[in-house]
């Protein structure tokens, strides 16, 4: 698959059809795997996306940023992402969450993404392009829709 060929956020077209499949998810769809339920998983995908909207990702190990060029290569590249892949510890979310709040949260902050065409400075991976951005945040978002079966 060519950086051509993979879905841009930034087209209405994407974007809708992402919103609606999130749209899908009621507070009490069980996930297929994993352990957040359906709150969790939006509050999570929200912190994921306020990054990806520059939001400074903070008390990252010492031994991540020494390997923050390949966990950028892994999140950019064509392959999924495996089922229970660790995460930053910013975006672990264990405690319980207010669905309806969480998912219109995650709705308001990818639309803010979606607002924004251009480069941005993440806090880990440095410079990101704008297809880099889209690419990266619809594979994560792909991977927890399929994790919520949707």
């Amino acid at each position: 698959m060519t950086t051509t060929e993979k879905p841009n956020i930034f087209e209405p077209k994407t974007y809708e059809s992402l919103k609606a499949r999130f749209q899908k998810i009621e507070a009490n769809s069980q996930p297929l795997w994993g352990k957040m339920n359906a709150a969790q998983m939006f509050a999570h995908c929200t912190e994921v996306q306020e990054v990806c909207n520059g939001k400074a990702l903070e008390n990252t190990p010492f031994f991540l940023k020494l390997f923050k060029g390949f966990i950028k290569k892994s999140v950019l590249n064509d392959k999924p992402y495996p089922k229970g892949s660790p995460t930053h510890q910013q975006y672990v979310m264990s405690s319980q969450k207010d669905f309806d709040t969480e998912k219109q949260r995650f709705l308001d902050s990818l639309a803010t993404f979606v607002s924004n065409t251009g480069s941005i400075e993440h806090t880990l991976f440095g410079k990101m392009s704008p297809q880099e951005r889209s690419w990266g945040i619809y594979k994560h978002h792909i991977h927890h829709l399929e994790q919520f079966g949707v």
